[in-house]
């Protein structure tokens, strides 16, 4: 590790949700083992998706959330930006200068069931015909649907506790900040069919939650089924965590690179790889899972979905090169476009 690192204070920016904090906490953890030392500070970046109240789809998608913090870094605010994989768009080209030096080891990608906390329900076959079920991913929402072609899909979005807050009918205004530190406390309801008026909480029977996140705010005991890969296959880069720092810099990126897995890295070049090749972006019904298995045999599973998830195309692919997982990426990209996954995309709607 650079000698230049005791004597300098590492500026790890993040975003202000209590998810983002604690994933930065995390980091934070790791670069102390490797240094106890080395001095850090967490730099809060507030972002125009956060403030944003509509439709993410309107302003540009959740490739907001990464821009604001790659702006950051370029300028040299910040030494360090914390993203979500899953939340990199998969047709926009790295910000000029910018590298991902390490990939954290992946999390759980299973999507789980989350119901009130006195329901008696214990899994999505349990919930009433037309049930509401709160997501803003149309990932989920086509792979629900595919399961229970009822549901009511009603897009819900901002910081996991204010999802749960409305889920168990505690009082939080829609379209509206509900605690001033976390500035991604905002919800929105776009369903039409509802018939509440706009100012108060529509009713929710379930959310659909990644398991990953209840895990790192401690709230796994409130996911009452968990989704098998093959009931709902998880995003593209679910699950992990990485760590951009600037081309230039050589000691953060010598240091992050202590940090970085190589079967998650491997793992999720194959899956971006074949999202890139696909032009997947954040709201496209596209989801992609590789797994390393015996001898660092790769496994890909990937599938594009229509909105309502009648139609759709997949793909299952093992390497016979386990060490190109690009190619394996690649490779899945063509046989899902050659099933029709440009018109699926093409043709995909926001919630």
């Amino acid at each position: 590790m650079s000698t230049a690192f005791p004597a300098r204070e590492l500026r790890i920016g993040t975003r202000t949700s209590p998810m983002a904090l604690a994933q930065t906490a995390r980091v934070t953890q790791l670069l102390h083992q490797l240094d106890p030392r080395l001095r850090t500070v967490a730099v809060p970046v507030r972002t125009e998706a956060d403030l944003w109240h509509g439709e993410l789809s309107g302003i540009g998608g959740k490739g907001l959330f990464v821009k604001a913090l790659d702006v950051r870094l370029q300028s040299g605010d910040i030494d360090l930006a914390l993203h979500c994989l899953k939340d990199v768009p998969g047709d926009v080209p790295f910000r000029a200068g910018l590298v991902v030096a390490a990939h954290l080891e992946r999390a759980d990608v299973r999507d789980v069931l989350v119901v009130p906390e006195h329901s008696a329900v214990r899994r999505l076959d349990d919930l009433p015909p037309g049930a509401r079920v709160g997501t803003a991913s149309v990932r989920r929402r086509a792979q629900l649907l595919r399961i229970r072609p009822d549901l009511r899909i009603v897009p819900v979005r901002g910081a996991v506790g204010t999802r749960l807050d409305l889920l168990d009918g505690r009082p939080t205004a829609p379209t509206t900040h509900t605690n001033t530190t976390d500035t991604t406390d905002t919800t929105d309801f776009a369903d039409p069919a509802a018939s509440t008026e706009p100012s108060s909480p529509a009713h929710l029977d379930a959310l659909v939650l990644a398991s990953a996140g209840l895990a790192r705010l401690g709230l796994s005991h409130r996911a009452r089924q968990i989704f098998e890969i093959e009931e709902v296959l998880p995003a593209v880069g679910a699950g992990v965590l990485s760590l951009e720092c600037r081309r230039d810099d050589s000691a953060v990126a010598a240091l992050l690179e202590q940090l970085n897995h190589e079967p998650t890295l491997t793992e999720a070049t194959a899956e971006r790889v074949m999202l890139q090749g696909l032009r997947g972006h954040c709201n496209s019904p596209i989801a992609g899972y590789c797994v390393t298995g015996p001898g660092g045999r790769l496994s890909l599973r990937g599938r594009v979905f229509s909105p309502d998830g009648a139609a759709f195309a997949q793909v299952h692919l093992c390497s016979d090169a386990p060490h190109d997982p690009a190619a394996l990426g690649a490779h899945a990209a063509t046989e899902l476009l050659s099933q029709g996954a440009r018109s699926l995309i093409d043709t995909g709607i926001p919630l």
